[in-house]
């Protein structure tokens, strides 16, 4: 799982983006955050996945880029939104992921925060 070192974050969980990073890598329950990523195939931008789902043993979490985090998917919609409207401001387009990609660093799962 890479993370996007500028991560894209809801309101109501900015004070906390280190823990709940932190928890996700380390396979920690977090009920009701949602997790924003480059999207899985080529017909959409993003997807907006539960993080209950990445606890499951079977979920491909190697490839996924996380871009974002939310609590509740109401947020997580405004996120994903939020993302979408920078990137279409900044290119006058909709590649979400070479723009994520070639704007900002990028970093991986770390056990020391």
């Amino acid at each position: 799982m890479t993370w996007h070192d500028d991560l894209y974050v809801g309101e109501s969980i900015v004070h906390k983006t280190k823990k709940i990073k932190w928890k996700i890598c380390h396979n920690a329950g977090q009920p009701g955050i949602y997790v924003i990523t480059l999207a899985s195939n080529e017909k959409n931008l993003l997807d907006i996945i539960p993080s209950q789902e990445l606890l499951q043993r079977g979920y491909p979490k190697r490839g996924l880029y996380v871009a974002g985090l939310a609590k509740g998917y109401e947020e997580a919609v405004q996120v994903a939104v939020s993302i979408i409207d920078e990137v279409y401001r900044a290119t006058g387009g909709f590649a979400v992921a070479d723009y994520l990609r070639n704007h900002r660093r990028e970093g991986r799962c770390r056990l020391s925060y």
